[in-house]
């Protein structure tokens, strides 16, 4: 690969905001990959949460592209920059974990990404290591360096400033221990959302600079929308896509994004060059290609990526034949149901809904079939005599049985 294709691909699917800079960091890029050597590469993840979902995964997908090309990739866990909480995304201020949460996220965090970092080729590092050395002091020297008025022009900041939302002190240091890191790394790249644009291009480059580093280069990804395909992926929206789930949510998860999302989700989540996407995109746009038969590969790859190859190909199976060929699934979750109980309790014991009102509203909304039949009453009971399907909303189907 020569190096304008490198930096093509290395760059793709990021965002900047400002063309000064994109095009500033691509040049930094291409000098740095013209001096042959591993280029150290990194990204900082606070384990807040334990499951991973597919938007956490795109900074991901581009270390391995790092790691592809022979660079040195550094996995950094978060584990004292968590006790802080980075406020970046956040219109308040985020809960302090404890250090026994953040170490039982962490384990789970971590084993989860190396369904895409090549473990072999992946340091795993954490930044308690270093962050817990520093004293009063170093903090105060470090914070010399900037101004209030710079962190108050954060637009998260400024939106709860004008609120009247409180900002509390301890969320300024989060930018200079991030910057920190870089430093001790002695890092050229660092990679990151574009929330994370004060941190890694104002902060960072500004502490390495300030410890006689050599300024890192920011690649900056875009936010992967969620399944609504307007707002960025949460769990806390119901948005999101585990990767952890099943291949088949997945698989059906993908195919339910709107067509407008698709090309955010080809240049961010897939393992697909330029020249493949632009392909894809310029068949759909002229008419040579439908967009299901697009999204469908799009499904394909992504599955494929954290679920291999076989379960890709049965996911995509199971989808034309239900939603295609309006079959029920040939595999389902079996329940035997002894006597008789409401239905809106059972979809939420069964973990069918997240709740009793999440069950009701479906019902309204007549995304409950049992039978292939709609049903009508939020009151309804559930009784099974003989062998019978209930379908939740479009994507879960279970057999049910009556008990022995």
């Amino acid at each position: 690969m020569g190096l304008d294709d490198q930096v093509e691909l290395l760059l793709q699917g990021t965002e900047y905001g400002d063309d000064k800079l994109a095009g500033a960091m691509a040049r930094d890029l291409k000098e740095r990959l013209s001096e042959g050597r591993p280029l150290r590469v990194y990204c900082g993840y606070d384990p807040t949460a334990a499951e991973l979902h597919l938007g956490h995964t795109i900074t991901m997908r581009k270390l391995h592209q790092f790691q592809q090309l022979g660079h040195e990739v550094t996995f950094l866990v978060g584990s004292y920059t968590a006790l802080v909480g980075d406020p970046s995304d956040k219109n308040k201020a985020r809960p302090i974990l404890t250090q026994d949460q953040v170490e039982q996220n962490a384990r789970e965090f971590s084993e989860q990404a190396f369904r895409i970092l090549d473990a072999e080729k992946t340091h795993v590092r954490h930044n308690s290591e270093w962050l817990s050395e520093l004293s009063l002091l170093d903090i105060i020297r470090l914070g010399q360096n900037f101004t209030v008025q710079q962190f108050l022009a954060r637009d998260n900041f400024a939106k709860r400033l004008d609120g009247g939302d409180p900002i509390y002190l301890h969320e300024t240091f989060y930018a200079l221990m991030q910057g920190y890191d870089a430093a001790e790394m002695d890092i050229d790249v660092q990679v990151g959302g574009t929330d994370q644009l004060f941190n890694i291009v104002v902060a960072g480059r500004k502490v390495q600079e300030v410890l006689g580093k050599r300024p890192q280069i920011a690649v900056i990804m875009g936010i992967l929308p969620g399944t609504d395909g307007v707002q960025r992926m949460s769990k806390t929206t119901g948005n999101h896509i585990p990767i952890e789930g099943s291949a088949i949510d997945m698989y059906g998860k993908i195919m339910s994004v709107p067509d407008s999302a698709m090309s955010s989700y080809m240049r961010l989540a897939t393992r697909w060059t330029p020249d493949k996407i632009g392909d894809l995109i310029q068949r759909v746009e002229d008419g040579r290609m439908h967009p299901r038969d697009a999204k469908m590969e799009l499904a394909h790859e992504i599955t494929e990526v954290f679920h291999g190859p076989q379960s890709a190909e049965d996911s995509e199976a199971n989808f034309r034949r239900v939603f295609q060929e309006r079959k029920n699934p040939e595999v389902m979750l079996t329940y035997h149901l002894k006597g008789s109980t409401l239905l809106v309790d059972f979809l939420a014991t069964q973990g069918l809904v997240s709740s009793k009102g999440d069950a009701r509203r479906l019902i309204k909304q007549g995304g409950v079939r049992l039978g292939g039949e709609k049903v009508l009453s939020v009151s309804s009971v559930l009784e099974v005599r003989s062998q019978t399907v209930l379908q939740v909303g479009k994507r879960k189907f279970v057999s049910l049985l009556p008990a022995d």
